[in-house]
């Protein structure tokens, strides 16, 4: 299997995870049940999957008001883009 494929299928595994827990931990906040730490959906986030964590948070309206996630996702998601391009423009990652 190519390397590519791999980094696809993780990178797609993970943003639908934190797109997916972000949904549940506003679902468990509107009918008062157990949450989901905010620890776990920074790391989820930091693992990968910061744009479906970016997504979510606007789609669901949810952790729009502290400030550390609505500074810290886009930064997250930006580092993310730079070391893609910079991982595909060193030539480490070749997309055929």
């Amino acid at each position: 299997m190519d390397v590519i494929w791999i980094i696809a299928a993780y990178l797609a595994a993970v943003n639908i995870i934190a797109f997916t827990a972000m949904g549940a931990d506003k679902w468990k906040a509107m009918h008062h049940a157990w949450r989901i730490p905010e620890a776990v959906l920074f790391l989820v986030v930091i693992l990968g999957g910061s744009l479906g964590g970016f997504l979510a948070m606007h789609i669901f309206r949810h952790k729009t008001r502290h400030w550390y996630f609505r500074y810290g996702f886009p930064v997250i998601l930006a580092l993310h883009l730079i070391a893609g391009a910079y991982l595909i423009g060193s030539g480490n990652i070749v997309i055929m």
